[in-house]
């Protein structure tokens, strides 16, 4: 097990430095590495409504210390000529990738810690985490959920610590733990979801080992004034970042002081969750960005992400609940009091209920996709390791697994990448620096396309990037008929990014081509594949992505 452990784990950084070329979400790039890479390397970039200054709702304090320390060495190294083309296409994508990979081993730190307390298999329990899929793909990108992952799992280790004699005990540290949540509720407001049972737990614990009331309020009053300093450290941060245009016109200025400065933060104080949490407590908002019925945690995404593991789960679930109702009715007639279910119980219930719990919270929001659920790997593999349980389901994990890691780590939009690779060396090719043209790259039925990769500067006007997203037949012929017909210099060059799935509409819009290039694999689920022509001679059409330049 420790052999099979180390093997997926080198498996990890390996293919994080490969790099992997499925596209999850936009998210893994606006959330962070586009910011950042327009704040600090002064790329072109595309900013997403959360980071406007009108509408701040997400922290800059976890972009700044992830991919920003990211960019900042590679931009460091390049300006002491260490390295005279540190920043490209490949840096860009994985030197914020491999700082997320190198943190997912907190996960592994964490069930190592964690399986004797709970009672299961640590090198078990690690290889169930280290071999699924949603280690290998979702925690070695740039999501804010997989932080949210990781700052569950230290949670769960300092709630659950015991001493050496093995009598249960106070939690390591009441102040960390004030840290961690305050930190885990400016990086995603939903963190409360995960750490409420994990909080119930520690507070039990306290109340069940401390005699004094002094004690207890001590506890809580460090966890308190802990996540007040926190709060304060990233309401600074955020403040100082979203108003930084008014405080340079407010400097800029003759009279200006420091009084000024200092009531114009506080007039413009950006508390990001707070604003996270008003937009996303609106149904229309949210009905933006996708509605789902309630249960898709449960029947779908929970399926998707971990597969037998979450169905086992639910079983045992319903077991666990069967069992306490039947506990609380007969302690209610025969002995007039409460079973307990939190503090004394045995690990695997409790388990469950720091599975189900934030799923249960989670599911009460209409937008619900899969990466929400992944900080509950945790509970799950700790949950799953118990002795004799998902042994006989080996060859089903492991086949799920590996079709997992295939579609979301090379298919899923898996062109796009390569493709802005491709692109990005032709933009900056000898050829094109010696005699540089204008580039109009249209995208059209692709997932928004990260213009950081691209390596432009801000100063540089002659790459323009279209993106059509979905745009139907019509909109899109006549967007691409208008460019060809409007070439404004000989060295003008237009391509035109489109799925396999989607090339029959170009070739029906009257244009030609002089270029073509296709990559594969590319899988579009919102244009999938036609199933007769799979079985084709023309099956890599329908699985690549087409880059065509449009002839004059």
């Amino acid at each position: 097990a420790r052999a099979l452990w180390a093997l997926l784990a080198a498996l990890r950084a390996g293919w994080c430095l490969l790099p992997q070329s499925g596209y999850l979400h936009p998210d893994e790039f606006f959330q962070a590495p586009e910011v950042m890479a327009g704040d600090i390397l002064n790329l072109q970039v595309y900013y997403p409504w959360e980071f406007l200054s009108n509408s701040p709702c997400r922290t800059i304090v976890f972009p700044l210390m992830t991919s920003g320390v990211m960019y900042w060495v590679i931009k460091s190294l390049q300006q002491l000529d260490i390295c005279s083309s540190c920043i490209n296409s490949y840096t860009l994508l994985v030197s914020p990738r491999l700082l997320f990979t190198i943190f997912s081993f907190i996960l592994d730190y964490s069930v190592y810690q964690l399986a004797p307390f709970w009672g299961a298999d640590p090198w078990k329990a690690l290889v169930l985490l280290a071999g699924s899929y949603v280690t290998l793909v979702f925690y070695t990108r740039t999501f804010t959920n997989t932080l949210e992952g990781l700052l569950f799992a230290l949670l769960m280790v300092l709630v659950s610590s015991r001493k050496s004699s093995g009598r249960s005990a106070e939690p390591a540290s009441s102040s960390l733990i004030g840290v961690i949540t305050t930190a885990g509720f400016f990086n995603r407001p939903t963190f409360l979801a995960f750490a409420l049972m994990p909080l119930l737990y520690w507070a039990g614990l306290i109340v069940d080992s401390q005699k004094s009331i002094k004690t207890l309020i001590n506890h809580f009053l460090k966890f308190i004034l802990c996540a007040c300093f926190t709060a304060s450290v990233f309401i600074t941060a955020d403040t100082f970042y979203f108003t930084s245009v008014s405080l340079d016109n407010l400097c800029s200025t003759n009279k200006s002081s420091l009084i000024d400065v200092i009531l114009t933060l506080h007039d413009k104080m950006v508390v990001t969750p707070f604003n996270f949490l008003s937009y996303n407590l609106n149904p229309h908002n949210l009905a933006l960005h996708g509605s789902h019925p309630r249960v898709t945690h449960f029947t779908v995404n929970g399926v998707m992400l971990f597969g037998i593991l979450h169905i086992l789960a639910i079983g045992a679930g319903f077991k666990m609940l069967k069992k306490y109702v039947h506990q609380l009715l007969l302690v209610r007639w025969c002995y007039h009091g409460l079973p307990g279910l939190l503090v004394h119980s045995e690990g695997s219930p409790t388990l469950l209920l720091f599975y189900f719990v934030p799923l249960a919270f989670l599911s009460l929001f209409s937008h619900q996709e899969p990466r929400f659920l992944i900080p509950l790997i945790l509970p799950l593999v700790l949950f799953s390791a118990s002795p004799n349980r998902a042994v006989k389901w080996k060859l089903l994990i492991v086949l799920f697994n590996l079709l997992g890691a295939l579609l979301f780590g090379c298919l899923h939009q898996g062109g796009l990448i390569p493709c802005l690779f491709h692109l990005e060396q032709l933009i900056h090719s000898p050829a094109s620096s010696s005699h540089p043209g204008h580039y109009t790259l249209l995208f059209a039925h692709t997932y928004m396309p990260p213009r950081s990769l691209l390596n432009i500067k801000k100063t540089d006007e002659h790459v323009e990037v279209i993106d059509m997203a979905g745009a139907g037949k019509e909109t899109l012929c006549q967007t691409v008929q208008q460019r060809a017909s409007n070439f404004t210099c000989s060295d003008c060059h237009i391509f035109i990014i489109i799925p396999g799935t989607v090339r029959a509409t170009i070739t029906k819009c009257g244009v030609s081509f002089k270029n073509e290039t296709l990559i594969f694999p590319h899988l579009s689920m919102e244009d999938p594949p036609q199933i007769p022509l799979l079985s084709s001679g023309n099956w890599r059409s329908q699985l690549g992505l087409y880059i065509l330049e449009l002839k004059r």
